[in-house]
């Protein structure tokens, strides 16, 4: 606890003001500013090269398989030997591989197998840049208040990012080829790592600043089922990302289904508006109630918008539902995150973010793999309905699972690893 709270809320201003914030924050986002461009950049690329969709789908499947399954790996590498050891090579790894790929995919021909084998090899060793930044910002900002609108900005600026970054492939495949576009992803991920680890803040963050017992696991070891507020954080975030994948090819088939296909891009951003908004005006609240608390309601906001989306009628409708929705996108994820981080000492922090970030990516990818199966089947308005019932659901089963656990009064006392 802290005991001189102050009388005003703290400003995203004062996060960035704080010792090295800017310039790691900076850092980070350069980098990550590659991960908003690298999915559109190889699809296009190696449909180019391969001249077909089917492949290029299949690359960028096992791509993010590889890069979601060995997410809580890389982040325990992180965890064990800290970023400066651990990033740079991991980065230098990544960025040649999607060098590689770009080479190969600058004129057509390649065989499949070779580029499906990259995709992989690339997905594996994505650098987890997001789970270390908010590893960062707790030891940056340790107090709370100040760590909740760290949280929040860092979730707004990765939204921009996810904006941005397609917008940049097109620049570039207008002027040049996809290829050009994957080898700008490269660069980008690799001088953002750098110069993040250059940090004074990336000093301090070391899983192991102690010599370990003999006894110790080579890595430690972050295991879901000791730790029951980060399970719920984990669940309630694959519930949001299976929500929002869906959504994604919902709206799509949304706009065909009314004759205004160019219109999905329109929805798109408005649900990316709407996330950051909601992102910033949840960081600035001083909230009394805990993240397990928050955490089901805001979810449960967010599958009541979707479930509502199912009910539009025209195209202006559907914007503005999938903009209130957006309003819960963010702070269901910076509560996560901070959920996470509270729920783990600071040995574990990167593996505990890296946690939340692969159930969202995982939560996404079967959302979208879901209702492509469902679409052409059922209505609309009944897939919005399914796509709302994950979130909805978790958020009734984790609000009534944490009334429950706070009836017992030595609850908070045995709580092992998972407490604050």
């Amino acid at each position: 606890m802290s005991s001189s709270a102050p009388t005003r809320a703290p400003s995203y201003a004062a996060v960035l003001r704080t010792p090295h914030a800017a310039r790691t924050f900076g850092a980070a986002l350069l980098g990550r500013l590659s991960y908003g461009m690298a999915p559109l950049a190889l699809l296009l690329a190696i449909k180019d090269a391969s001249g077909s969709y089917s492949v290029a789908g299949g690359a960028m499947a096992l791509f993010g398989a590889a890069s979601v399954i060995l997410s809580p790996a890389r982040a325990a590498l992180i965890d064990r030997y800290g970023p400066r050891r651990v990033l740079p090579p991991m980065a230098g790894l990544y960025a040649a591989l999607l060098t590689v790929t770009a080479l190969a995919t600058w004129n057509p021909g390649v065989h499949s197998p070779v580029l499906c084998a990259l995709a992989v090899a690339a997905g594996a060793t994505t650098p987890p840049l997001g789970p270390v930044m908010r590893a960062l910002w707790s030891g940056l900002v340790p107090d709370r208040e100040l760590l909740q609108r760290a949280y929040s900005l860092d979730g707004v600026a990765e939204e921009l990012l996810y904006v941005t970054g397609p917008l940049l492939v097109g620049v570039i495949v207008r002027a040049g080829r996809p290829a050009a576009a994957v080898l700008a992803g490269a660069v980008l991920v690799f001088a953002g790592a750098v110069a993040l680890v250059s940090s004074p803040a990336a000093s301090r963050t070391h899983a192991s600043p102690e010599p370990l017992p003999a006894d110790t696991p080579a890595a430690p070891r972050l295991r879901l089922h000791g730790i029951a507020a980060l399970r719920q954080a984990v669940l309630v975030t694959a519930a949001v990302g299976l929500g929002l994948g869906a959504l994604d090819l919902l709206v799509v088939a949304f706009t065909e289904q009314h004759g205004r296909a160019a219109a999905v891009s329109w929805v798109l951003a408005a649900l990316s508006a709407g996330s950051a908004v909601g992102g910033l005006a949840y960081g600035a609240v001083r909230w009394r109630s805990s993240g397990r608390v928050r955490l089901p309601v805001v979810a449960a906001g967010l599958g009541a918008a979707l479930l509502v989306a199912g009910l539009s009628s025209r195209l202006y409708v559907l914007v503005a539902v999938v903009a209130v929705a957006g309003l819960f996108v963010a702070p269901a994820l910076t509560t996560a995150y901070l959920i996470a981080d509270e729920s783990v000492d600071a040995a574990r922090r990167t593996q505990a973010g890296a946690w939340v970030n692969t159930a969202f990516n995982a939560g996404s990818s079967a959302g979208t793999a879901a209702v492509g199966l469902l679409v052409d089947r059922l209505p609309l308005g009944l897939c919005f309905a399914l796509a709302a019932a994950p979130a909805l659901l978790c958020a009734a089963v984790t609000a009534r699972t944490g009334v429950r656990r706070s009836r017992p009064a030595g609850a908070a006392a045995r709580g092992g690893v998972s407490g604050a």
